[in-house]
């Protein structure tokens, strides 16, 4: 064997894997199936604007260690996350809070609204779908407008058939506060994502254009031990089916003028729309430049292996799947998995980084 550990994949799991269990004296050699290191958190330089290639990422957290942790790597600015909403060219603030409730109602005060939520939510008990969940939280008018058709696009599926969990992350408040995230930390890195990962990978060898299942047997044979954060059914050949995976593709275009939109994102929540938003990168880090970057983001059809697996759709037919992969990932005895796709969970950012900490330090403890 030449490698303590060989990693598949370098976003933030893979990524942080690599440089704690670097820093305690294994080697390791990290593989990417993309040219590029980052995952989906991959940033890319334009007219001095930093593009999320895969689509918008804010960091957030109110870990304390987390936050600490990932300013050794880069310096963050004081971007607050304060997205809108577009319905038939009116523009709603989001989250839902009172700015948004006071437009659509013509309200000024909390208990108006939850009055009218009451009463346009008042045939529903125990929500059993999104839909329902979505009313008893922020009533009908609300759901019919901005959420109903926005999410039938996001998940491509009737939000009839979708589980309730799905919209309780959607933050809902009474308050004049339109800022998205209630954590104690927040911003963009300042100069993007990618020197995140450039840091954490220094001095580790990394080979890109690299695909696990195109020469499996041998990239096996060169490590003790094996992490992997890739799709979990793709590493069991999708003996028990296939998981179900949200995806989406971003159209990028250059704007002749210093500033499209006024926002870093816009949603678009009918569904005669096709793209779910607007991200208008200068933005995130208010970038100083006669130029600006957009990005469409349409949601597609997830295919295996010809399209991105980005999130997954944690229903309750999926998460059976998973469990039968589960079982047997629990069983192997050199392959470890972590991170969003591996264990087919919605993972934030800083829980992602919190998890990959977690995993490294319980490997060392048991060795």
């Amino acid at each position: 064997m030449i490698y303590d550990y060989l990693i598949i994949g370098s976003g933030f799991f893979g990524s942080i894997c690599a440089r704690e269990l670097t820093d305690a004296g294994y080697k390791c050699l990290v593989i990417e199936n993309r040219p590029h290191i980052g995952g989906n958190c991959y940033t890319e330089k334009s007219d001095g604007i930093h593009i999320h290639k895969y689509g918008a990422h804010i960091f957030h957290t109110s870990n304390d260690e987390v936050w600490k942790w990932i300013n050794r790597y880069a310096e963050f600015n004081n971007f607050v996350n304060s997205p809108v909403a577009n319905y038939q060219g009116e523009i709603y603030s989001l989250p839902f809070n009172m700015w948004t409730f006071s437009k659509l109602f013509g309200v000024v005060y909390p208990s108006e609204v939850k009055e009218i939520i009451d009463r346009e939510s008042s045939d529903i008990q125990d929500p059993t779908n999104l839909e329902e969940q979505a009313i008893k939280l922020v009533g009908r008018t609300v759901y019919e407008k901005l959420i109903k058709g926005y999410t039938q696009k996001q998940w491509r599926k009737d939000p009839k058939l979708l589980p309730p969990e799905i919209i309780k992350r959607l933050p809902v408040r009474f308050t004049y506060n339109n800022n998205y995230f209630n954590d104690k930390y927040q911003g963009i890195p300042i100069g993007g994502y990618t020197q995140i990962f450039e840091k954490l990978l220094k001095g580790i060898e990394v080979r890109l254009n690299t695909d696990y299942f195109k020469d499996r047997e041998n990239l096996d044979r060169l490590a003790s031990k094996i992490i992997y954060t890739g799709p979990i059914d793709r590493f069991y050949n999708y003996q028990f089916g296939d998981l179900e995976y949200k995806t989406v593709r971003l159209d990028n275009k250059r704007i002749e003028s210093e500033n499209y939109q006024g926002v870093a994102i816009m949603n678009f929540t009918e569904a005669q729309i096709p793209y779910t938003r607007i991200i208008e990168h200068k933005w995130f880090e208010r970038s100083e430049t006669q130029y600006t970057w957009i990005s469409y983001e349409y949601p597609v059809e997830y295919i295996r292996e010809k399209t991105e697996a980005f999130y997954p759709v944690n229903d309750k037919l999926n998460n059976e799947i998973y469990s039968k992969y589960k079982k047997l990932a629990d069983q192997e005895p050199n392959t470890l998995f972590g991170g969003r796709l591996a264990e087919y969970k919605y993972y934030d950012m800083h829980q992602v980084i919190e998890s990959a900490l977690q995993f490294v330090h319980n490997l060392k403890k048991n060795k």
